[in-house]
């Protein structure tokens, strides 16, 4: 892969992921291993793309009047620790990740329709919330991203929130998370390509154009479709790693 194709791979991913609320690990990821680029390269890169790239698209979502702190604050309390623990354990990623594929299509399948009608809107339980922010802040630091991916179709399947709101909870889920996951890698002395820099720079321009036709343009309905086939392609690309 020509580094233009690359950089430019990272702009659409960086668009699309954004445009959800994402800030698109698993898509850097992708791309940098279909580029060639080694793994002690792949995930601290891959996390600080996330943390540019969700935190423009929270800017967005949240400039939008779509973000709210109740929702947030119980999930972020338990995945940050774990998320800092998570990036210091090594286990085997294949099965992990084909088993994490396998329940990402189950949300695709709710989002897209397949299980029925939605429902209404209810308040978040806290203490399930703070569970679900701890197992999902746990994965999110051993694979390597900011864990929206994940805490996405929770809080959709749930009906603790809209599609938009969820957006904006799950962008600033991820900058959290990724932060915690880029600071554990600095204690533990990993460090950064070079190339790094153009690499965010693609990847922020496609997210600041994703951020604003995410939470300006779209309406619930194509976001709602629009974050399925996120979670889909996220889910192929988990099954194939």
């Amino acid at each position: 892969m020509s580094t233009a194709v690359f950089l430019f791979a990272l702009a659409i991913i960086g668009f699309f992921y954004a445009s959800v609320g994402h800030g698109g690990a698993s898509g850097y990821l992708a791309a940098m291993a279909l580029s060639g680029q080694s793994q002690e390269v792949m995930r601290p890169s891959a996390l600080v793309m996330n943390l540019f790239v969700s935190a423009v698209s929270f800017a967005q979502f949240a400039r939008g009047g779509h973000f709210r702190w109740n929702v947030f604050w119980p999930f972020a309390l338990t995945s940050v620790p774990c998320a800092y623990i998570g990036a210091g354990i090594h286990i085997d990623p294949v099965l992990y990740k084909r088993m994490l594929a396998v329940c990402l299509l189950f949300a695709v399948a709710r989002l897209l329709g397949i299980f029925g009608s939605e429902r209404n809107m209810r308040a978040a339980s806290l203490p399930f919330a703070l569970f679900i922010g701890a197992v999902l802040g746990l994965v999110s630091g051993i694979i390597g991203i900011g864990g929206g991916i994940l805490l996405s179709p929770v809080i959709l399947l749930l009906g603790w929130a809209d599609a938009k709101e969820t957006a904006a909870v799950s962008a600033l889920f991820i900058f959290v998370n990724s932060a915690a996951g880029v600071m554990r890698s600095a204690l533990d002395g990993v460090s950064l390509d070079p190339e790094v820099v153009g690499w965010v720079a693609a990847a922020l321009g496609g997210g600041i154009v994703g951020g604003h036709f995410g939470a300006q343009r779209l309406n619930e309905p194509r976001l709602r479709q629009l974050l399925g086939v996120v979670l889909l392609l996220a889910a192929v690309k988990l099954f194939w790693a």
